[in-house]
């Protein structure tokens, strides 16, 4: 009788508890999305069910010596969004940005919503519940770039206990793009805006290709030192790529590599979505501010672009600001495919592009800023 009542105690169903059944509950919701919806599912797959793993009582997954607890290290140490900033760097190019230079504005404008969302963290303070310091603050205000590995990596280093909300916020907003962003760009734009036609993008050399990604990382190293781990990893698969001479290493990077990186940092980011940390008031509070921060960067970059195009010489499409959040390439294609709602012979993919790789340096630098100021 005593070895069936220890083995009753040992069983998941003795030790279950209501906050862990709602955060398993969170899990399949998650997978729900990923695999029925489609939202993000390379990540959200992954993330939802390390949610489930994390949370199974007795398993001690997440324990010193679980599965999950040694590769949350990768986490910890920035290793995965370093390596999956090396993936994105080798699937980028860079032509689209450097046959017109002007779109770094728009990347850069786009990244007005993370520091107005850092003030707006702060602010929340007021309200019963809520208690953001500086740190956790600007480990929420990034979420407004559009850009997933850097939320993690600045998560990680300035407000670790919230990492699981924020990497949650951060994809589930991704995915959500083409839902957020049209209804911003219409508000904030005429049909005859959405109407204009952009000239073709001239042709960039090899070289132009081969020489930005070096240009950047020396002017990173000598002006922001701080966002060199991510500018530097993403020059290196961009080099890899834009130089033809290391094929396989670049489709390495592209493909097994970040595959294998991103099962292992959606798991380590489902293994921080326990009940005691995600169950709280300020997991609303994060998910509220995340999608104030990326509407506030959507309406941010496609104002740049009118103010651009107003003292442009030749014709810019307001709608392509939008794309200057980091969201590769979807923000893109939804720029593309809002202008052909006004005019089916308007292809904008190309011309989004530009602010759209921008936009991701723009939030590794804004990341560098953060972690520079606030440590």
């Amino acid at each position: 009788m005593e070895n069936l009542t220890l083995l009753w105690e040992s069983t998941g169903l003795y030790n279950f508890t209501g906050p862990q059944a709602v955060m398993m509950a969170v899990g399949f919701l998650l997978l729900f999305l990923a695999i029925k919806k489609g939202f993000e599912p390379l990540l959200l797959l992954p993330i939802g069910f390390g949610a489930i793993l994390s949370n199974i009582p007795v398993a001690g997954m997440t324990d010193e010596g679980g599965v999950l607890y040694y590769l949350y290290g990768g986490i910890k140490s920035g290793m995965f969004p370093l390596l999956i900033f090396m993936g994105v760097g080798a699937m980028t190019d860079f032509g689209p940005m450097l046959a017109n230079p002007k779109t770094l504005f728009l990347g850069a404008a786009a990244q007005f919503g993370i520091f107005a969302t850092l003030f707006g963290a702060l602010a929340l303070n007021v309200v019963p519940g809520m208690d953001f310091n500086l740190k956790q603050a600007a480990a929420i205000a990034i979420i407004g770039g559009a850009d997933g590995p850097t939320a993690i990596y600045v998560a990680s280093k300035l407000a670790p206990e919230l990492l699981g909300a924020i990497a949650v916020a951060a994809y589930s907003y991704m995915a959500l793009v083409p839902l957020i962003q049209p209804p911003i760009m219409r508000a904030l734009t005429t049909v005859e805006e959405r109407k204009i036609e952009m000239q073709q993008l001239r042709s960039v050399s090899q070289t132009e290709k081969i020489v930005f990604p070096l240009m950047l990382v020396t002017l990173t190293a000598l002006l922001l030192p701080s966002a060199a781990p991510l500018i530097g990893m993403f020059c290196l698969g961009n080099l890899m790529n834009a130089s033809g001479v290391v094929d396989r290493l670049s489709k390495t990077a592209q493909n097994e590599l970040i595959n294998i990186v991103t099962i292992f940092l959606g798991l380590s980011v489902g293994s921080k979505l326990s009940a005691e940390a995600f169950l709280k008031v300020e997991t609303l509070g994060i998910l509220g501010l995340g999608a104030i921060a990326f509407s506030i960067g959507t309406a941010s970059g496609v104002i740049m672009a009118k103010i651009m195009n107003r003292f442009s010489s030749t014709p810019i499409n307001p709608l392509i600001g939008a794309a200057g959040v980091s969201a590769v390439p979807m923000a893109a294609r939804v720029a593309n495919k809002v202008g052909q709602e006004s005019n089916p012979y308007n292809f904008l993919l190309m011309h989004a592009m530009g602010p759209n790789v921008a936009g991701v340096i723009g939030s590794a630098v804004a990341a560098g800023v953060l972690l520079s100021l606030i440590r």
